[in-house]
């Protein structure tokens, strides 16, 4: 709530937070009227926008049809219940959508232990409420003069690491192609750095000074697609309050990562075509078309050629967007690159939990060579992250990690190597060695218990 000396602490703060926070826009999520109210009031003087909603099952919509710089989020929505579970489960859907977004939770109801796992689930800060203006300005302010987290998908945590001959090429045709505006469309299992592969393209080009897009077109609903990559303006459907900039527009002079490409559903598919062959896009409510200059990276884990052949992906679409094709190895296929990678992941880590450990043993290096990694480097990066946690060692040793062993009743019996058949049979064998029990089951799997909760919906065990 507002403290009663309110003008004061406005006085006072003003001029100290606005420079710092009043080109960011804010999403305060809560049930009760009046705390949305209060909070409006007070944070309208300090950033450029404050949107606020009372209602937590429209934090899918917002998400896809607004961006926020950071989100001010409530932790308890039923009433009489204050264990702050539903916090924690939008917490993990909002991060799960978008993992550098910014989320502060706050409740009246709140305790070290609750911080604690605040921040070990993803958020970066924690609030109670009621609150003090000064300190819930100083936590915002907070929150965006941090260093960006270290995570699976930034720089800093995996770029183009490796010395198998495999990787070599792929590092020599990079720096081929960065230098061309060709569209380049890359290819591999999930989890075997994509995303890194077209960030690394982005930064050796003439663009590199201007904007990343990463359009995930997995993740984007029907009916949301064109709105999600071409934008909209004002009053183009319910709920469209503002004009809205699409991620094409949004990249124009930059480039933009169409990943999850083969997810697009044959529909929408000569829409898409049909922007990229003109460089040009219509927002959703307008007629006026509106010329882009991007450079176009996709990516998929599809067998596209084969859903070329089925006639569920266009081919023009694809002779559109693989001018060069990039293919990515699964990481069982490339050697001592595992090592490589386990190495920098351990560097990584060790500074990220301010551990000082000294390097893998020599059985636990066996062990990572004779695993198939199925999760590709995105797994490798999980164990080591959770190996460096949970250590009582001075060294990484084969007691720190839960991996399969490759016999006959550890095995993993699939139809299919598609990676969702994959995920699937994983899942259903840890909750069957936990006897169903998700809290066992989803520490095993790296995973949040509302994540797990979401896969098992998904996949309808």
């Amino acid at each position: 709530m507002i403290s009663e000396n309110n003008e004061s602490e406005f006085s006072s703060t003003e001029t100290i937070f606005s420079t710092q926070m009043n080109d960011k826009n804010i999403l305060i999520i809560d049930d009760d009227v009046d705390i949305l109210n209060a909070a409006k009031l007070l944070l309208k003087r300090h950033f450029l926008k404050v949107e606020i909603e009372k209602n937590p099952e429209k934090i899918p919509f917002l998400l896809n049809n607004y961006q926020f710089d950071v989100i001010l989020l409530d932790m308890n929505f039923s009433r009489d219940v204050n264990t702050g579970n539903e916090g924690f489960f939008w917490l993990d859907f909002i991060l799960d959508k978008n993992k550098k977004q910014k989320v502060v939770l706050f409740t009246a109801f709140g305790d070290i232990e609750m911080a604690v796992r605040a921040i070990k689930n993803g958020a970066a800060d924690f609030i109670l409420k009621p609150w003090v203006n000064d300190k819930l300005l100083e936590t915002l302010r907070g929150v965006f003069n941090k260093a960006e987290p270290i995570t699976a998908d930034s720089e800093q945590a995996y770029s183009i690491i490796g010395e198998s001959e495999e990787m070599l090429k792929i590092a020599e045709l990079i720096r081929q192609v960065a230098a061309t505006d060709a569209n380049i469309l890359i290819l591999g299992e999930n989890g075997t750095g994509k995303d890194m592969v077209a960030r690394e393209i982005h930064q050796q080009s003439k663009r590199k000074e201007r904007k990343f897009v990463h359009a995930d077109l997995g993740s984007v609903s029907e009916n949301l697609f064109e709105s999600e990559l071409f934008g909209h303006v004002k009053g183009a459907f319910t709920d469209a309050r503002e004009e809205r900039t699409g991620r094409f527009q949004e990249a124009d002079k930059g480039t933009i990562f169409l990943d999850e490409i083969g997810n697009i559903p044959l529909t929408l598919q000569s829409k898409l075509l049909f922007a990229l062959q003109n460089k040009k896009i219509t927002k959703v409510g307008s007629n006026a078309a509106i010329p882009f200059d991007a450079r176009i990276i996709s990516a998929t884990n599809e067998a596209i050629y084969e859903r070329v052949e089925q006639k569920t992906f266009r081919q023009d679409l694809l002779f559109r967007i693989n001018t060069i094709e990039i293919y990515l190895p699964p990481l069982r296929d490339r050697g001592q690159d595992i090592l490589l990678l386990a190495g920098h992941f351990l560097a990584v880590y060790n500074k990220k939990y301010n551990r000082k450990l000294k390097g893998i043993s020599a059985a636990l290096q066996k062990k990572l060579l004779a695993y198939s990694w199925p999760g590709n480097v995105r797994e490798l990066q999980h164990v080591i992250e959770r190996a460096v946690i949970v250590t009582q060692s001075q060294m990484l040793a084969e007691e720190d990690f839960v991996i399969r062993k490759g016999n006959a009743s550890n095995a993993i019996v699939v139809e299919s190597f598609h990676i969702e058949n994959l995920e699937k049979q994983l899942i259903i064998k840890t909750l069957k060695k936990y006897n169903g029990n998700i809290t066992e089951a989803s520490k095993e799997m790296g995973i949040s218990r509302q994540a797990l909760y979401r896969r098992i919906e998904k996949f309808n065990l």
